[in-house]
């Protein structure tokens, strides 16, 4: 398998988890009571991340490998948006997940996970189109 068709199958991978978290996941915070939330979301990231840590580190794994192997234009712009997806990550949506596990007004920071993510859906999907590209 090349490096294209792995990377291909990662972000396919990351775009259709974070398509799910969008549309269903996130959204269906509202229909849970506070105390609920806070019970049932501890159990939710703990195992969700049991799926999206190594998503995300083979993913940025592979886009290093394409940016230093090979610099273009593509692979740079990969390796941006890879970054700013870390950052949205550990310095907006983790502090949120943080406030649900642990603060009194938890359907706030429920609803703004969903504002939140969605520049990262727009950004995991534009990391999907440009592997595709790359591989056709």
């Amino acid at each position: 398998m090349n490096i294209e068709i792995a990377r291909a199958i990662i972000d396919f991978g990351a775009v259709v988890l974070i398509w799910m978290v969008q549309l269903v996941v996130y959204p269906s915070f509202v229909y849970f009571a506070e105390e609920d939330l806070r019970k049932w979301h501890l159990v939710y990231t703990k195992h969700v991340s049991y799926i999206v840590a190594p998503i995300m580190f083979l993913q940025t794994g592979i886009i290093a490998f394409q940016f230093f192997l090979a610099f273009t234009w593509l692979n740079a712009l990969s390796a941006i948006i890879c970054l700013l997806l870390w950052g949205l990550t550990f310095f907006e949506a983790v502090p949120l997940h943080h406030k649900i596990d642990f603060e009194e007004k938890n359907k706030e920071a429920g609803e703004a996970l969903v504002r939140i993510n969605k520049k990262r859906t727009a950004l995991w999907t534009v990391l999907f189109i440009i592997s595709i590209y790359q591989l056709l």
